[in-house]
C-alpha cells in the first residue's frame, strides 16, 4: 500500500512513488531489526524499495515466550560466528515508529543460503522466500505514537519531518555489509542476481547443534502465532480506501487512530513474524495497552525531562 507522504527520503533511491517508505512490523520483531540484531527481513514478496526504510511496531503486545523465542534465536545464530555477548533492547514498545534501516538488496531464500560472502549466521536468517538485506540500523531517540497500514507505506510528511531529527546511529553485534554486484544501480542486487554471480553455489551446509535446531524451531512456532484468531475484532478497509481507519464515533476515541496489521482470511504469517498480505484487503486492530515491562516506557522518559523537550518538536504529534 503505498500513504500520503512527502518530503526528502533519507539515503538510496527509492522506487515508485515511495518517497519516506516505511513498514510495520510486529514484536519483537520491529525492535531487534532496528537495533541491528536482525539483519534480514523475511517476506513472500520482494523488496520494492532500496534505501531508506522506516520501521513501525504494530499494537501487538509480545508475549514473554515470543520473545524468549526469538531471543534465543539470535544467540544461537549469532553464536555460529563466535559472538555470544549479545545485548538485546530492553524494551518492545509497540504503536511506535522506531528508527530506521538501510534496505541495500533482496534475494531468494535459497540464494541466501548459499552466499558464501556473507556470515554463517547471516544466512541462516534466510527462512522466507524473499530475503531483504538491511544495514545501518538507526533507531529515534524517543519512539513516538502513530498508526501502521500493510505493506511499505509513506510516512506523512510531518512525521518525517520531526522523526528524521530524532535519530541515532547503531552498531549492531555484527554488522554486515552486502556487496552490490554494480554499486552505481541500487537494484543490482535482487532475486537472481547471486545465482547469476555464483552459478555452481549450492546451499552451504552449516552444521546445526541441537540447540541451533531448536532455537530455529522455536522462532518459526513463534512467527505462526500471528494467525486469523483475532479476525473477529478486526476492521476490514477495502484496498485504496483511505489512509483512515473507519469507526463509528463510539469506537473512535478508544481506538486512537492506532491500529495494527492482522491477518486475514488469505494472509499467510512469514517466518519472521511479519505479515503477507493478499493485497485485496486490509485489516486493523483497536489498540492494546501494554501487559509486559518489555513494553513500558523506561523510567524518566514517560513524563517530562527530555522527552518534553523532544516532543515540542514533534508539532502536535503523540510520544510515547
Amino acid at each position: 500500500m503505498r500513504g500520503g507522504g512527502g518530503g526528502g527520503g533519507g539515503g538510496g533511491n527509492p522506487s515508485g512513488n515511495y518517497r519516506n517508505p516505511c513498514l510495520t512490523m510486529h514484536q519483537p520483531w520491529a525492535s531487534l531489526l532496528v537495533h541491528g540484531i536482525k539483519r534480514i527481513e523475511g517476506r513472500s514478496w520482494p523488496s520494492p524499495i532500496r534505501g531508506r526504510l522506516w520501521i513501525h511496531a504494530a499494537s501487538k503486545v509480545p508475549d514473554e515466550a515470543t520473545i524468549k523465542a526469538m531471543e534465543d534465536f539470535y544467540r544461537e545464530i549469532y553464536a555460529v560466528n563466535g559472538i555470544t555477548d549479545l545485548k538485546f533492547p530492553e524494551h518492545y514498545p509497540i504503536s511506535r515508529l522506531l528508527g530506521c534501516i538501510e534496505v541495500v538488496g533482496c534475494v531468494r531464500g535459497e540464494e541466501l543460503a548459499s552466499w558464501e560472502m556473507v556470515p554463517e549466521g547471516v544466512r541462516l536468517e534466510g527462512q522466507t522466500d524473499f530475503c531483504w538485506l538491511c544495514e545501518q540500523p538507526q533507531k529515534l531517540l524517543i519512539p513516538f505514537e502513530m498508526r501502521g497500514y500493510q505493506r511499505v507505506y509513506n510516512l506523512e510528511k510531518k512525521i518525517y519531518e520531526a522523526a528524521v531529527r530524532g535519530l541515532v546511529s547503531v552498531e549492531g553485534p555484527l554488522p554486515v555489509k552486502f556487496p552490490l554486484p554494480n554499486p552505481r544501480d541500487p537494484f543490482s542486487l535482487k532475486p537472481g542476481s547471486i545465482s547469476v554471480q555464483f552459478p555452481k553455489s549450492k546451499a552451504s551446509d552449516i552444521e546445526k547443534s541441537s540447540s541451533l535446531s531448536a532455537a530455529i524451531a522455536g522462532a518459526r512456532a513463534a512467527a505462526t502465532q500471528f494467525t486469523k484468531k483475532d479476525e473477529n475484532l478486526s476492521m476490514v478497509i477495502p484496498n485504496g480506501a483511505p489512509d483512515t481507519v473507519r469507526t463509528d464515533q463510539s469506537t473512535s476515541k478508544s481506538l486512537k487512530e492506532d491500529a495494527m496489521l492482522d491477518t486475514n482470511i488469505n494472509e499467510r504469517s512469514s517466518n519472521d513474524g511479519t505479515l503477507v498480505s493478499n493485497d485485496k484487503e486490509q485489516s486493523f486492530l483497536p489498540k492494546c495497552e501494554a501487559s509486559s515491562s518489555h513494553n513500558k516506557t523506561p523510567a524518566g522518559v514517560e513524563r517530562g525531562g527530555p522527552h518534553k523537550i523532544f516532543a515540542a518538536s514533534l508539532r502536535g504529534l503523540k510520544p510515547s
